[in-house]
C-alpha cells in the first residue's frame, strides 16, 4: 500500500504531526505486524491527528480504537508482542500515562532481563509531552524522568518533523521497548523532511545531534526546547556568545560521548527542559559531565528547567516554562563564574 502524500512528494515540509503520520505509515506499509493501538487513534485521527487516515487505509484491525484504559492500552499491546506484533500504543495526553505505569515498569521494562533475552518486547509508547498548548490539568506534563530512570526502556524525544520521521520508524523496528516522547507544542513546526531517504541518512536513535556549533558553552536540550534553544545560540551570537547546541534525542542511554567531547570544547554546561529541575534528567547529566569532565570545566553545569509545582493553569504557564530569556540568562550566569 502506497502512501498517497508520498506518491504527490518525496520532500517538503511538514508539520511534526504530519511527519509521524507518515512514518508511521511507512512502517505498517513495511512490515504487516505493526498495529496502531490507543484511544480515538482511528476513525478521529487522534487528538492532534497524529493518526489520521491511517485506519481508513490499514483497517480496523491494524489501527483500533481502543477504551479509555491504559493500563489495558499497554497490556494488551505486552500480548501482541509476545505474538510477535510490534505494536505502536498512543497515550493521548501525557498526564493519562500514569494508570498504565504498572504496566511499563512490572512488566514492559523486565521481560527481556526476565528471559535471559530470549523474549522481547517491541513496544513503542507514544507520549505527547510538555505544555504550551493552553490546556487543562493534567494534559501538560513532562514525565520523562520517570521513565528514563527504568532499566530495560529506550527513552527518545524528537524535537523537529524530520527526526520524528525517522525516529518513529527507528522506534518500531527496534526489539526494545521505546518510549517515544512528541513535543505537543511543537506538532505544528514545519521543516523539510525528505520523504524517501529520511531513515537511512537519520543518525541512529540513540545519538545526539549537533544542530549548532559554538565554542564558549554546549546547550543540552531535547523535545520542545530544542527549537528555544537554537533561538538562543542565534540571539547569543549578536552579544558575542558562541553557544554550541546539542540535541540530545536520546533520553536513556544517553549519548555522552558527544555531551562529553563538546563539554571538554566549550568548559561550560547548561542543559535546558521543560519538566521540573528537580529530579529531572539535568541532575543525571550534571553529575555525569562533573565527573567526567571535571578538568575541563570553567563553571558549574547550571540547569533551566520548569519549577517544582504541579503543572500551573494555562493562563500563567508561560511563567513556568523555560523561554528564551530564562535560557540565556542561565547562560550568563555560566559565564560568570
Amino acid at each position: 500500500m502506497t502512501s498517497p502524500a508520498a506518491g504527490k512528494q518525496n520532500a517538503g515540509k511538514l508539520t511534526l504531526s504530519r511527519a509521524l503520520n507518515e512514518g508511521l505509515r511507512k512502517a505498517m506499509e513495511n512490515d504487516p505486524k505493526v498495529l496502531v493501538m490507543g484511544e480515538d487513534v482511528g476513525r478521529l485521527g487522534g487528538v492532534f491527528r497524529v493518526t489520521d487516515g491511517l485506519q481508513k487505509d490499514f483497517g480496523e484491525d491494524r489501527v483500533i480504537d481502543t477504551p479509555l484504559a491504559e493500563s489495558g492500552i499497554v497490556g494488551t499491546a505486552i500480548g501482541l508482542a509476545l505474538r510477535g506484533y510490534r505494536p505502536v500504543c498512543e497515550i493521548q495526553f501525557d498526564g493519562f500515562v500514569f494508570p498504565a505505569f504498572d504496566q511499563i515498569v512490572s512488566q514492559l521494562a523486565k521481560m527481556s532481563y526476565r528471559s535471559a533475552g530470549h523474549v522481547r518486547l517491541p513496544v513503542v509508547v507514544r507520549i505527547p509531552f510538555g505544555g504550551g498548548i493552553g490546556a487543562v490539568e493534567h494534559h501538560s506534563e513532562s514525565p520523562e524522568a520517570l521513565f528514563a530512570h527504568i532499566a530495560g526502556l529506550r527513552v527518545v524525544a524528537c524535537g523537529d518533523p524530520a527526526d520524528g520521521y525517522a525516529m518513529i520508524q527507528q522506534a518500531i523496528s527496534c526489539d526494545d521497548p521505546v518510549i517515544f516522547f512528541e513535543p505537543k507544542r511543537r506538532y505544528w513546526d514545519k521543516t523539510d523532511v525528505d520523504l524517501a531517504g529520511g531513515v537511512a541518512a537519520a543518525l541512529p536513535i540513540d545519538t545526539a545531534r549537533t544542530l549548532v556549533t559554538g565554542t564558549d558553552v554546549t546547550l543540552l536540550c531535547y523535545g520542545p526546547m530544542v527549537r528555544t534553544c537554537v533561538e538562543a545560540a542565534v540571539a547569543a551570537q549578536e552579544e558575542g556568545k558562541s553557544i554550541e547546541v546539542i540535541d540530545l534525542r536520546s533520553l536513556s542511554p544517553l549519548d555522552t560521548e558527544t555531551i562529553f567531547a563538546s563539554v571538554r570544547k566549550t568548559g561550560r554546561c547548561v542543559v535546558v527542559h521543560e519538566a521540573a529541575v528537580t529530579g529531572g534528567i539535568g541532575g543525571e547529566i550534571a553529575a555525569r559531565v562533573s565527573q567526567e569532565c571535571f578538568y575541563h570545566l570553567e563553571a558549574p553545569v547550571l540547569r533551566a528547567g520548569g519549577y517544582t509545582t504541579p503543572y500551573p493553569p494555562s493562563r500563567i504557564e508561560d511563567h513556568y516554562l523555560p523561554d528564551l530569556d530564562r535560557v540565556l540568562d542561565v547562560v550568563d550566569r555560566a559565564f560568570g563564574y
